[in-house]
């Protein structure tokens, strides 16, 4: 990817105001404002937060958000875990397959103001990668990249939830190349921005490095419950 985007929360909120949203993010939906969407609006997580987040809709399936894409489900797929930690490996998907898998059960919310609910994912813990890897106390950052330039970060506090996975499958089958096949990062609470496609590469740094959306003027912390959008919010 080259040039990134540069979008205020002025050109935003304009764009928002119709049936459809496009915004500097790719990817066109369409705005569900029926009674159903009103009633889902009014859940609450177990924590006492909305399902659906402030200026978020509910939509019935994942878009597809574009992005450079990955080789897929090819044997020389190959993720590369490096930088602070004591022991860097390459692994092959066969190699992940035999970590600890789990299941998940989660809402995720874009920035371009979709939420998919109740969206099912089987992987790995990032917690389980750190332990792989011992991951030095000097780290405090985790960096998911992917081609094109794409990439994204976490502090180490956010990576360690048991909700933060590196995830191979969408509701019951192989991750579609679409949504980043053979694997992706997944980070429910924050936006979907936040979720790397097509992975290739983890590093540990003591630095934050904020990644391709976050330097052209999207939120670092992407906290969808603040509706941290964009990096003057």
């Amino acid at each position: 990817m080259n040039g990134n985007p540069r979008i205020t929360r002025r050109k935003f909120m304009a764009a928002a105001g119709g049936t459809m949203v496009s915004t500097g993010l790719p990817g066109v939906f369409v705005k569900l404002m029926d009674s159903e969407n009103r009633a889902l609006a009014a859940q609450l997580r177990v924590d006492g937060r909305p399902r659906i987040p402030p200026g978020q809709h509910a939509v019935k399936a994942m878009p597809n958000m574009g992005g450079v894409r990955g080789p897929g489900n090819v044997p020389d797929w190959r993720l590369s875990i490096g930088g602070e930690v004591q022991n860097p490996v390459t692994l092959k998907l066969a190699d992940l397959m035999q970590l600890k898998q789990v299941d998940l059960t989660c809402d995720v919310h874009c920035v371009t103001g979709w939420t998919l609910l109740d969206s099912r994912w089987r992987g790995i813990q990032v917690q389980t990668v750190m332990d792989l890897v011992k991951v030095n106390k000097n780290a405090g950052f985790i960096v998911f990249e992917a081609p094109g330039d794409y990439s994204s970060s976490l502090p180490l506090s956010a990576a360690r939830e048991p909700n933060v996975i590196l995830a191979h499958s969408f509701s019951d089958q192989h991750l579609p190349l679409e949504h980043g096949a053979p694997l992706r990062g997944l980070v429910p609470d924050r936006y979907f921005y936040k979720s790397v496609k097509w992975l290739e590469r983890i590093r540990f740094v003591v630095e934050d490095e904020p990644g391709y959306y976050e330097s052209g003027g999207y939120s670092n912390s992407a906290d969808p419950w603040k509706e941290e959008r964009f990096d003057d919010d």
